[in-house]
């Protein structure tokens, strides 16, 4: 069984979708500590005319030992009709527009869990895209795994204590953190995996790369972003 293990983004990139897509299982970690200034509540869409700017979802205070599956939303903000009308501009340039609007409007109008609003962002992100794929949430997976004492034990820990796992797939930008001598003793393979940069029209002159997925289905069809998602190497 191929696994990957990440912790849930809102509304992530094109490379978190194809770790998804070419692993058998997928695991959001939401036992860690929250860490400011991450993707775990916001991401990046264009701006009306240049550049980018961020989606958020604001949260309610907590302190900084805060776990990720602790976090709950402030839900008595206007910040749902801020992130659809952040999103109104596409609708000039956008052949996608529809689609996607109607996907976000239906989406982030219930949850009060940043990890619950998540999960549900990516299970209708791959129900648009046609991917049928298991996704699990770890705090309510009921496995028991020796403490990590390194960052790179987590997902070691996770897949031992998972059983029949044969590969661990992560994304390459955390290859720095691994051991990968731990992986092969618990017989185990260990891959990184790297997406490649694929330029689509966004209908103005410098190409922004690594938006949110949102930006990517806005103008690519599905069968497009398919093969966006195929194009990556293993090392």
């Amino acid at each position: 069984m191929k696994v990957a293990i990440m912790q849930p983004y809102f509304f992530p990139y094109i490379g978190y979708f194809s770790l998804i897509k070419h692993t058998d299982k997928f695991i959001l970690l939401d036992t860690v500590q929250y860490i400011y200034h991450g993707w775990i509540e916001r991401n990046r869409i264009l701006k009306p005319n240049n550049g980018w700017q961020y989606v958020k979802v604001p949260l309610l205070a907590h302190s900084r030992s805060t776990r990720i599956h602790e976090i709950q939303i402030q839900t008595e903000s206007n910040w749902r009709r801020r992130i659809v009308a952040q999103l109104q501009h596409y609708k000039k340039f956008a052949p996608y527009y529809r689609d996607v609007i109607h996907l976000c409007e239906c989406l982030i109008d219930s949850e009060s869990s940043i990890v619950s609003l998540n999960l549900m962002a990516m299970r209708a992100v791959l129900e648009y895209l046609n991917i049928e794929k298991q996704i699990e949430v770890f705090s309510q997976m009921g496995l028991s795994i020796v403490t990590p004492t390194f960052p790179d034990e987590w997902a070691l820990n996770i897949c031992k204590a998972h059983g029949n796992v044969d590969e661990y797939w992560n994304p390459l930008g955390g290859k720095a953190f691994f051991d990968r001598s731990k992986y092969e003793k618990s017989r185990i393979r260990l891959w990184f995996h790297e997406i490649g940069l694929t330029q689509y029209n966004q209908k103005r002159e410098a190409f922004e790369p690594w938006l949110s997925i949102l930006d990517v289905m806005m103008f690519n069809s599905v069968q497009q972003i398919h093969e966006m998602l195929d194009n990556y190497r293993l090392s």
